[in-house]
């Protein structure tokens, strides 16, 4: 008679060997062809350790941009001259043109002064994270790891507005910072009451008998102002998705084209992705600018 347990055993000894010489010639082949593959994540991929704290390609390519604007400024300072020639006289056109947009939106040269540093700061720092991600020979920097056979491409730099860490921490940065301002332009009670505005409830009993509409008219403005809460965490939601989306999507594209076709078609959207990067930090700056200027109106005005 025959032992169904033996058997079995037998079977799954079978299936173990071809197993793992199936695996073996996978191995084989892919050492052979030399393919590495290099998947898109959407988060981005850890590089190396410093005790518990991991470091990613983004935050690389984030310090990185950190020491080329650092390198950029000091030495526009050290070569600052009375008649600008050169670099200085671009970044000093730049700066003209950037000041007279922030004037069509606040309206007054000060208040734009009082927030230009905050804001050119966060669109040139966009803009490089935007163009690094797509320099050449960047992207190619990196290290293969293999796992179970598989061998992965994970690039040293990402760029970091691909990363939905970096563009969070952008959008809490400019709301908080705007609310921040606002109090300290407008004043703590007047800015609270934009968003709780007990002002509105406390003026009903004083104001009822010269006009009735008030018990209804001013529990709708604190409502509204309730709001207004909801709004600024909306606020956060829009710039940081908006940015990383346009960021990361156009990086996938280019991906994929590459894969499919290496040489001469991924040129063109390449050149589709520089303009890309500049068109989503101007309209980051620009929204940064709004949100300061709301902040600092007075309510009343």
């Amino acid at each position: 008679m025959s032992n169904p347990a033996a058997e079995n055993h037998l079977g799954e000894t079978e299936q173990q060997v071809v197993d793992s010489h199936v695996s073996d010639e996978t191995n084989e082949t892919q050492t052979e062809t030399g393919h590495i593959g290099h998947e898109i994540s959407l988060a981005a991929e850890p590089v190396f350790e410093v005790g518990n704290f991991t470091v990613t390609n983004s935050l690389l390519n984030t310090w990185l941009v950190v020491f080329l604007l650092i390198i950029i400024s000091v030495v526009l300072k050290l070569k600052l001259k009375q008649i600008p020639k050169g670099i200085q006289n671009l970044f000093e056109i730049i700066i003209e043109g950037a000041l007279s947009l922030g004037d069509s939106v606040t309206g007054d040269r000060k208040k734009t002064k009082l927030i230009f540093p905050l804001v050119f700061s966060i669109f040139m720092f966009i803009l490089l994270n935007n163009w690094l991600g797509i320099f050449p020979g960047i992207g190619s920097i990196g290290i293969i790891e293999t796992v179970h056979g598989h061998s992965t491409f994970i690039p040293y730099f990402r760029g970091a507005t691909a990363d939905l860490n970096t563009t969070l921490a952008l959008a809490l940065v400019t709301v908080i910072g705007s609310n921040l301002f606002g109090i300290i332009t407008v004043g703590f009670w007047k800015y609270f009451n934009k968003f709780i505005n007990l002002k509105a409830l406390a003026e009903i009993p004083g104001k009822l008998r010269k006009d009735p509409t008030i018990i209804i008219v001013n529990p709708i403005k604190f409502f509204v102002g309730m709001i207004e809460i909801i709004g600024e965490i909306a606020k956060v939601a829009s710039l940081s998705f908006r940015l990383f989306g346009n960021v990361f999507a156009g990086e996938v594209l280019l991906t994929s084209i590459a894969a499919i076709f290496a040489f001469g078609l991924p040129i063109p959207f390449m050149f589709l992705e520089v303009l890309v990067g500049v068109i989503q930090a101007l309209i980051f700056a620009m929204l940064t600018i709004v949100y300061f200027t709301i902040a600092m109106t007075d309510e009343e005005h």
